[in-house]
């Protein structure tokens, strides 16, 4: 099975994190907890080789020779669980910008179709960094990509925090220069294309909602 582009966050805090979102006793406010922090480490770990330029500083002793980011970034949530991951995006990069798109998924045939979009201009010119939980069947993400590929977007990532090899697979072979981010490859779908071990669904848990 090609992974293509994959990069299993190997981390101990996310790992003890990622306990967390598992265990189905967890409530809605440590769940949350916990999501954030897993959000961090994997953003940061989307990020790490960002280009960097001189940015000299003066602190309250001397000019120190520093540095800033030489690439404009936005990150786009999937919705609604997305929206999950984007206060830690926002809380490590606040000059980043932000879209949104709107995925629905059918659960019978597992095909994702948009409902809203919402996406700043020239993304061109920025690194574009996709937030979405859960990578199941990758409809979701590869749909995502496309709608952002159309939008001018050139530099693709995604991050997300469970991810099965079916859809890391299919996303490798609709968009090979994707990189996803993850920190969690699962083992496989069920029959009704959840993740196993996986957490359940993400949003509900993440939002204290269940499906009607």
């Amino acid at each position: 099975m090609n992974l293509g582009t994959l990069h299993l966050l190997r981390h101990p805090v996310a790992e003890v994190a990622l306990r967390r979102l598992r265990d189905k006793n967890t409530d809605v406010s440590a769940f949350q907890q916990a999501s954030a922090t897993v959000s961090a480490l994997v953003i940061a770990e989307a990020t790490r080789d960002l280009p960097t330029r001189p940015a000299p500083v003066l602190t309250p002793l001397a000019e120190h020779a520093s540095l800033e980011l030489a690439t404009s970034l936005v990150f786009v949530p999937v919705l609604r669980a997305g929206l999950a991951m984007l206060p830690a995006a926002r809380e490590l990069f606040p000059d980043a910008r932000v879209g949104f798109l709107g995925l629905e998924r059918d659960e019978a045939t597992a095909i994702a179709s948009r409902y809203y979009a919402k996406l700043p201009a020239a993304l061109s010119e920025s690194t574009v960094i996709i937030l979405d939980p859960m990578l199941a069947t990758g409809g979701s993400l590869c749909h995502a990509a496309e709608e952002l590929i159309k939008k001018g977007a050139t530099n693709l990532r995604c991050a997300c925090i469970v991810a099965a090899p079916e859809g890391v697979a299919r996303c490798a072979q609709e968009h090979p220069s994707l990189q996803v981010f993850t920190a969690a490859l699962d083992s496989h779908l069920n029959e009704k294309k959840y993740i196993v071990p996986g957490l359940g669904d993400f949003g509900d848990r993440y939002f204290g909602t269940v499906a009607l």
